[in-house]
């Protein structure tokens, strides 16, 4: 277990330093000049003073040679210092630390609509025996998938807020002004859910334990949630790190439909202003979430389904077995 935790540590680093390289490859390849953009707030286009832009590239060390920016850069990361924007001369930290409660309240509630709605959907479709509402119920998560998240936004603005008068439009706070955006946060996410479930639970109903379990008097619903559930949502603790990547994704698109702030809208509009120093920190912030949610996945496998466990014995391998490109593998043939 230490070597594999060690590996996963090892992994984690590998990620945070190719997540922060890429973006500020990407950043620095754009044509504008972020300093440029930075001293014309307004957006008008109106001539800004060389010397006052010359002045704000020696302070955040833009005058000097890419490779040296860098290393510089990426010195201050490793020691948790991101800087400062550029736009709004705020510490990186305390700006992604002020806008993170309302994208937590936000991702929670989605995480909990998610997870309702797509595993009520994967038992309905995998418990029913009638073919048509299982085919009916089965197609529901790919439409989901499918839909933009903008436009889900926009159908239950104009529904709830518009035509119903049910909840605030934009900018609200508490539940009222939190639940449309976290119900279009969570459509996709819950699709996701629902169709790997589906498919491993679909996939542990052909197991020989299950036929066992039935042979012994245990109804049709009592074996699938003690026997058939934990096994088959091996799958779907698996993309965790995707979906998480996912929410994080697609806040940026909801809370700029709904005109909430959060780290979504911080990121668009450090974006948009080619904000370096912002956009670094959002980038490595997002990374350390998505490591730590994947290590935290495959530190639960064998408590999910103790064959993985026997077998990792067995082989005495613990990275072996638990692997979670092995089991992405899987997922994907099942679905």
């Amino acid at each position: 277990m230490a070597r594999y935790l060690a590996l996963r540590v090892l992994q984690a680093i590998w990620v945070l330093w190719a997540a922060f390289t890429l973006s500020f490859v990407v950043l620095f390849l754009l044509p504008a000049d972020p300093v440029s953009i930075a001293a014309d707030g307004g957006g008008a286009g109106t001539p800004v003073d060389k010397a006052a832009v010359a002045e704000l590239q020696a302070r955040y060390g833009l005058d000097k040679p890419l490779w040296d920016q860098y290393l510089t850069a990426l010195g201050h990361g490793v020691r948790g210092d991101l800087g400062h924007s550029i736009v709004t001369g705020q510490p990186v930290t305390r700006a992604i630390g002020d806008a993170l409660p309302d994208t937590l309240a936000l991702a929670g509630l989605a995480l909990l609509f998610a997870t309702v709605g797509g595993v009520a959907l994967a038992f309905a479709a995998t418990y029913t025996r009638r073919p048509w509402l299982r085919n009916g119920l089965a197609a529901l998560p790919s439409l989901g998938v499918s839909v933009p998240t903008f436009w889900t936004g926009l159908l239950l603005l104009q529904l709830f807020s518009f035509h119903w008068r049910l909840a605030p439009a934009f900018g609200g706070h508490g539940f009222a002004g939190t639940v449309l955006p976290a119900l279009t946060l969570a459509v996709p996410i819950g699709a996701v859910i629902a169709q790997v479930l589906a498919a491993g639970l679909e996939s542990t109903w052909r197991q020989p334990f299950v036929e066992v379990a039935l042979a012994k008097g245990g109804s049709r619903w009592w074996v699938q949630r003690t026997h058939v559930l934990r096994p088959a949502s091996v799958p779907t603790f698996t993309i965790a790190g995707v979906l998480v990547g996912n929410m994080l994704a697609g806040s940026v698109v909801v809370e700029t439909v709904f005109a909430r702030a959060g780290v979504g809208r911080l990121t668009q509009t450090s974006v948009m202003a080619q904000d370096i120093p912002m956009v670094q920190g959002i980038v490595l912030f997002t990374s350390v979430v998505f490591v730590s949610v994947n290590l935290l996945v495959d530190l639960l496998y064998p408590l999910l389904d103790p064959r993985i466990a026997g077998r990792a014995r067995r082989a005495g391998d613990p990275v072996a077995e638990t692997s979670t490109d092995k089991t992405i593998e899987e997922v994907a043939v099942r679905v």
